[in-house]
């Protein structure tokens, strides 16, 4: 499978709408990016700094707006992107 989706366990019970979580692979990740135009919400962007590879990788910028949609870990290439719901 070229993506992972990962259930994060139960909060203390209380009822709150949780928005997802992603975790790029900075190292790992080869700038192509593609997640970046495949978030519907814009959340993924490129970062100025580069890796070991001397590539920009891209960093998630938007912790309370994640849908959780997994398009951005579904489209990687390289399988650098995981989410958490």
């Amino acid at each position: 499978m070229a993506w992972m989706l990962k259930v994060l366990p139960a909060g203390s019970g209380k009822n709150c709408v949780k928005m997802a979580k992603i975790i790029i692979d900075r190292e790992k990740c080869k700038g192509c990016f593609i997640c970046v135009s495949a978030c519907p919400k814009g959340l993924i962007k490129p970062e100025k700094t580069l890796n070991k590879k001397g590539v920009n990788p891209v960093k998630f910028a938007g912790d309370d707006e994640c849908l959780g949609c997994c398009l951005c870990a579904i489209i990687c290439p390289d399988c650098c992107i995981e989410v958490y719901k």
